[in-house]
Formats: C-alpha cells, structure tokens, sequence
C-alpha cells in the first residue's frame, strides 16, 4: 500500500491503528482525517504523514484530496458516546460520514473497512453470530446498524468491490486514557487498584464480556482489507471472561491482593451478563487468529500503564 486513508484517527483504536500502518508501511503516504471531538493529538505523537481536522459527515472529500487515489481507507470515524441522546445528530454524523466517503471511493473501488460494533445485536447474551438479526437498544448502535446496511446495499450494486465491516467488542489498551468515564472496564479497575481501592464490580462477578486487546483488533483491522468479499465479520477474542477473573489478572501484574467490592445491580433487568464474539467466519475468511488471551493481553497492557506512572 502506497496511500492510504484512516478516519478517526486520532481516536483510540484509530491512533493505534495509524501507528501500525505507519510502521508496517513506513514509505506509504498516509493520512489521517479526524475533527478531535473524541479524539486527542496526544494519540499521534510520532506520527509523520498529513493530518486533516475535518468532520467526515461534512468534508467535501473530491476537493479536499483533489483526485488522490488511496490504496486502502480505514474508516473509524464516529460518534460513540452512547449518552449522546441527540439522535438527529448521533445518525447523521455518523451515517453521512459514511455515505460520503463511500461516494469518494466508489470511482476508484478502493477498498474500505469500516468500524461497525457488537452493539448492533442488543441486549442478546451468549454467543453472538454475525448472521443474527440487528437489534440496537441505542441511537449509536441503531447507526452502527446503518452503515452495515449502506456497505450491503454498494456491494450488491457491485460485488467486486470490498467493502468490509468489523463489529468490534469490548475493545482495551493504549491510547483509551483520553475516554476518561468512557474507556474500558479493564482501565476503570485498573485505576482503582492502582490507587490502593478495591474494585467495585456488580454482584457477584461472574458477568462477562468479550475483552479484546487493541493490537488484535489493529492487526485484524489490517488484514481485514484482504477479505475475498465484501463482508461483515466479528472482532472479538472469542474467549469470555467474568470480571472476577480480569480483577485476578490485575491484582497478578501489579502485585496486589484487593478483594472485589460488591454491589447491587440497578440495570438488572437489561443488563448482559454474557457476551461472546462468534469468530468462525473471521478464523475461515481472513485466516485470523487473536494473539492475545484476555490474561496475556492484560498483561501487556498493564507494562505501559505502570511505564506511564
């Protein structure tokens, strides 16, 4: 790849991926186009390509690349603050951001792959298959929804062009700091047991999710514009682990021994015990296969925490 595009670059896991292209392909000419409403710089120290502060559902993308071709477009851009309750705003941002960039790569069929998200199969639990029907309980998973169908309906009109979508989970590692309230749960107990707190997790524990280390999902994400067909595919570890277990894994790297501080759940009644990505179609298509366990990620993480304090 010679040119190439990542849009919400700033954010967290478009930093990440920035940085990786960038390393992978170190001659490539690179851009990263984002307008900082979620993002942060601090996130691009050491980047060396062109960096665009621009609002993607607003950007005239024709006159502001004036005939550039790219060689692939990551599109991470997004509204993703789900106590956003503006819907017009929260749909229009995001769905028009993706409208317009597929308009600018549709002359040239330049290959796209695009951040949906596990929020687009709702409050169902257990194992999550990418062929379940959509049900979004939020305005951002309903827009998630949206652009999944916008990426079918163009492929459809014309199947030789890839467009692919990556429905991430819950996604942890460098670069979420700047989310503060919204990072990652693992980030959330890992500032409480830093500071000498118990962490506090709902009764009793034993809900779980589907933590994914950021360098997998950067390195799916990659390999993601090599898929034989347009598609969408899970990106998850695929291994579900409950909060009892990430709160063990912390106390082991930072050599701590805080009992979890148990409290009552007020979400009860729709709240997820259970989520799990489904990874056949990934392992079959992209021929990927995470590299971290929930442990091993953890402890990855947990080197540049503690280098940072």
């Amino acid at each position: 790849m010679q040119n190439i595009l990542v849009t919400g670059g700033a954010g967290f896991i478009g930093s990440n991926l920035a940085l990786t292209l960038q390393e992978q392909f170190p001659h490539a000419w690179m851009v990263v186009v984002d307008d900082f409403r979620s993002g942060s710089f601090l996130n691009l120290r050491g980047f060396r390509g062109d960096v665009v502060a621009a609002d993607v559902s607003r950007l005239d993308w024709r006159e502001q690349f004036k005939g550039r071709q790219f060689d692939a477009i990551f599109h991470l851009a997004s509204i993703t603050d789900t106590t956003i309750h503006d819907q017009c705003l929260q749909v229009h941002d995001n769905v028009e951001g993706f409208r317009r960039l597929l308009e600018f790569a549709a002359p040239t069929k330049c290959p796209v792959v695009y951040a949906s998200s596990a929020a687009t199969y709702g409050m169902a639990g257990g194992r999550m298959q990418e062929d379940q029907p959509p049900a979004p309980a939020n305005v951002y998973a309903f827009s998630k929804v949206q652009l999944d169908n916008l990426a079918r309906r163009h492929s459809q009109d014309d199947p030789a062009w890839r467009i692919v979508g990556l429905r991430y989970f819950n996604v942890y590692g460098p670069r979420e700091t700047h989310k503060k309230a919204a990072a990652s749960m693992i980030y959330q107990l890992y500032l409480q047991m830093q500071a000498g707190r118990r962490p506090r997790v709902f009764f009793h524990g034993e809900q779980k999710r589907d933590f994914v280390y950021v360098k997998d999902v950067v390195a799916m994400t990659i390999q993601a514009r090599l898929s034989p067909r347009s598609q969408v595919y899970n990106c998850g570890s695929g291994q579900p682990v409950s909060f009892n277990e990430v709160i063990q894994a912390l106390n082991h790297g930072l050599g701590t021994r805080l009992e979890p501080d148990y409290f009552e759940n007020p979400y009860q009644s729709f709240y997820q015990n259970h989520t799990e990505a489904d990874m056949t179609r990934a392992h079959s298509d992209l021929g990927f296969q995470p590299q971290f366990s929930p442990a091993s990620g953890i402890a990855d993480y947990l080197k540049t925490l503690t280098s940072n304090t």
